[in-house]
This record gives C-alpha cells, sequence and structure tokens, in this order.
C-alpha cells in the first residue's frame, strides 16, 4: 500500500525521525475532472483528496508537510484539496519550490504556516479557462463567482490584503502576454501571501515545533 500511494502521489512517512511527519507533493497542473494529457506532469485531486483524510485520520503522523511545484489546473480540484488542508487538526507546513502558479497560491496559504525558497515564485492572474466557453453574460458572472472565492480563500488563510491581492491579479504591467504578477520569494512574504523565507530544514523544524506545542497544550 505504501508502495501504490508514493508512486500514486509522490508521497511518503518518515518512520525514524524526531517526529513521524507525512511528506505530500503537489506538482505540476491540478487535475479534476477532465483527465490532461500523457506528456503533462498532474496531480489527481482523486489521490490527494484520500491521503488527506487518512493522515487526519491516523494517531502515529504528528504532522504533515506539503511540498509544492505547481503550473495551475482545476480551481474548483484545487480548492477542495486547499479547503480540506486548511481543516486539517494535524499541523500542516507548506514548501513552494519552483513556482505556485494560480492554483498553487491556495494550496500554499493553506497549510497553518508556508514557506517559499528565496528563488521560487507565486503567480497571481485571474481565473481563465480553455476550450469552447458560452458567451453569455451568466458564463462571466459564473468566472466571477469563482474567482472571489479563490480570493476569499487566500486572504481568510494568508497575510495579504483583498485589495493587494486584486491588484497584483489585475497588473497589466508586468506579464507581456498575461494580466497577473509573478512574486519572487522575497516579495511573496513582503506582500503578506506567503509567511516566512526557508527551505527544507526550516520548515521541518517549523512543523516540529508545531508539533511539541501542540503536544504541550493537550498535556496541560
Amino acid at each position: 500500500m505504501e508502495n501504490d500511494t508514493t508512486k500514486d502521489n509522490g508521497d511518503t512517512a518518515s518512520q525514524d525521525a524526531k517526529h513521524l511527519i507525512h511528506c505530500l507533493t503537489v506538482i505540476g497542473q491540478v487535475e479534476g475532472h477532465y483527465e490532461l494529457g500523457e506528456q503533462t506532469k498532474t496531480t489527481k485531486y482523486e489521490h490527494i483528496i484520500p491521503a488527506l483524510v487518512a493522515i487526519e485520520q491516523d494517531r502515529s503522523v504528528e504532522g504533515l508537510l506539503i511540498i509544492l511545484n505547481t503550473v495551475g489546473g482545476d480551481v474548483e480540484a484545487g480548492l477542495a484539496i486547499a479547503e480540506l488542508i486548511a481543516g486539517m487538526k494535524t499541523p500542516t507546513v507548506s514548501l513552494v519550490l519552483g513556482g505556485g502558479h494560480s492554483i498553487g497560491v491556495p494550496l500554499a496559504v493553506s497549510a497553518k504556516h508556508s514557506f517559499i525558497v528565496p528563488s521560487a515564485s507565486m503567480t497571481i492572474h485571474p481565473i481563465r479557462v480553455s476550450g469552447t466557453v458560452v458567451g453569455v453574460q451568466q458564463t462571466f458572472d459564473y468566472f466571477e463567482r469563482m474567482q472571489n472565492r479563490m480570493i476569499r480563500f487566500v486572504t481568510e488563510n494568508s497575510g495579504i490584503t483583498e485589495s493587494e491581492f486584486r491588484r497584483y491579479m489585475m497588473n497589466t504591467d508586468e506579464l507581456v502576454l498575461d494580466v497577473g504578477s509573478v512574486l519572487e520569494g522575497s516579495r511573496a512574504v513582503e506582500s503578506g501571501l506567503i509567511d516566512e523565507l526557508g527551505g527544507l530544514s526550516q520548515a521541518i523544524e517549523c512543523l516540529y515545533e508545531m508539533i511539541e506545542n501542540s503536544e504541550k497544550r493537550y498535556s496541560t
């Protein structure tokens, strides 16, 4: 079973460590209701969701480390995963490597504490879809409501304000062929989007501290 989940999700649990933590990777595009091409690296939400449920139930798992390097994907599937992570009692820490593109932003802030390495970046842009779109007002209203859901989640789970996030999202001066902004590591922290600049060791130490503080709280 462990080999199967490692193959499907890239997740693993460290057995010989100070605390038993589970490492879950979310890479490439978050695949939702439609399958993507064979040449596209994806993270399937039907794999991640039951893995999160199992981690939350497993009393031996003391913490969850989420490694992110995403290039967008299905918005509703990504939000579903982010909501599950945000609702976990298990201590959670996220670490952004490479990039957190579009739906990778709510995934990054869904953890109780978020890190980003200096060379990584967060790409913020309006929600869009590919393929055939019915050009009626109801369609654009739906896109706006979906975008508002994502904005609300991000601002409720990070230190960035709604006005600042919308400003980054609608920026027309930064990307040549797109609307939006790219926030490199330190800039993402300065904006309040990500909690802290750091790498793997800092993320693990933070998770250990959260676990130990939780143990103290329950023991008193």
